[in-house]
């Protein structure tokens, strides 16, 4: 097999590929002409260290690059648009030349160094029929930083991959079914590509309302669920994430985080232009989740209140009337004792703590006094020192 380094050089649709370390390295190597031994070596040691940080196939790694790929033709795609004649022949042109190069062997390019260097895997694709079902499925799958990854975060004002999410999941939480199936149920009718309401879990510090929607994201992240953590500070971007993502195929949650406000805070404008429909926001594909210890979203003193605004009042309600502007607020209370116990007993279960119950449950509400309250953090925090030896 003739090293096909005019496979990469030529392409077009697939070009930010050669972006990738792996592809750059790959390139470096099938240029080379093998009259400096010291040189070909360099690159072929180069291409496979960095092969090897992903994955030992070739195939494989080829693949997937090519199936997350960001490129005019799937956005045509996921937009319903028409493809053109052109694009529809270069793609099928470069999905088989990446696809004869993902047959490339170590033995097409060791020729006399075979003993000595390190070699990689294959494996029979097919490209062109795995393209053609990923489209179909782009709803679900994605494309680009969305079809690699579930969890974002806000960097430098991009959307950028949350690489190590908490790996949190609705199974290991326990208490507060009915306020979860509430937001499950809505997250699945945005998934169905109804209208979904923007929600507000609101109540107690540790009763679980982060936790519930990032559980959400990783249990429905496979039907095309995707999760932004926006910060307060950044609300002011909301308008230009969601020009970004009004034409992509899947389904988004801006999540923000402990939301409170100040009186002197303009930041709400952002956050509440999205519930009053402006051009930027009509989106079908993205809800805001919000969670906040304060019913009102409002951080009022009793100096507030005082002041020379003529319009104080006006000013007030606008900012504390944002809650209201939430299709479903649910609330996250503290829970009772029974409720309480119920939920040590259960984590007690799933971390094999064998300590009579009696005893578990003294220990359980000695914790609580310290640790500020009944609240499920409460429990998994005396359960985990359990488990630990701590206690």
């Amino acid at each position: 097999m003739t090293p096909p380094a005019h496979l990469l050089h030529s392409l077009v649709l697939f070009r930010s590929l050669l972006r990738l370390p792996v592809y750059q390295k790959l390139l470096d190597l099938l240029d080379d002409d093998h009259t400096n031994t010291a040189r070909f070596l360099d690159r072929y040691a180069e291409f496979v260290a960095e092969l090897y940080y992903h994955t030992d196939n070739l195939s494989e790694y080829i693949r997937t690059t090519v199936y997350e790929n960001d490129n005019i033709y799937v956005r045509a795609v996921a937009e319903g648009k028409t493809i053109p004649a052109a694009v529809a022949d270069t793609l099928h042109a470069e999905l088989r030349a990446l696809q004869t190069l993902s047959r490339l062997t170590p033995a097409d390019l060791k020729g006399d160094y075979s003993a000595c260097l390190p070699s990689w895997q294959t494996t029979e694709i097919d490209l062109p029929r795995g393209y053609t079902e990923r489209m179909a499925d782009i709803h679900t799958t994605g494309y680009g930083i969305f079809a690699a990854h579930h969890v974002f975060i806000i960097k430098n004002e991009t959307i950028t991959p949350l690489r190590h999410p908490d790996p949190q999941k609705l199974a290991d939480l326990y208490g507060y079914a009915a306020e979860r199936q509430r937001i499950i149920a809505n997250t699945k009718a945005l998934l169905a590509g109804k209208p979904g309401a923007n929600v507000l879990l609101y109540g107690d510090a540790g009763t679980g309302k982060s936790s519930t929607i990032k559980a959400i994201a990783n249990e429905y992240a496979e039907y095309g669920l995707r999760l932004i953590e926006i910060k307060k500070s950044q609300l002011s971007l909301i308008p230009s994430i969601i020009e970004q993502l009004a034409a992509n195929p899947l389904k988004f949650i801006l999540f923000i985080d402990d939301l409170t406000f100040t009186e002197t805070d303009s930041e709400f404008a952002a956050l509440k232009a999205i519930f009053e429909g402006s051009a930027a926001a009509r989106t079908k594909n993205i809800v805001v989740y919000a969670t906040s210890n304060r019913r009102h979203l409002m951080k009022e003193t009793f100096s507030s209140r005082e002041g020379d605004d003529i319009h104080r009042n006006d000013t007030l309600e606008e900012t504390i009337s944002l809650s209201a502007r939430f299709g479903i607020i649910i609330t996250f209370q503290k829970p009772e004792i029974d409720a309480y116990l119920e939920i040590i007993d259960a984590l007690a279960r799933d971390y094999k703590i064998s300590v009579q119950k009696d005893q578990l449950h003294a220990g359980a509400e000695k914790y609580a006094l310290r640790a500020g309250g009944r609240t499920p953090r409460a429990a998994k925090q005396y359960i985990e020192l359990l488990a630990g030896g701590v206690l």
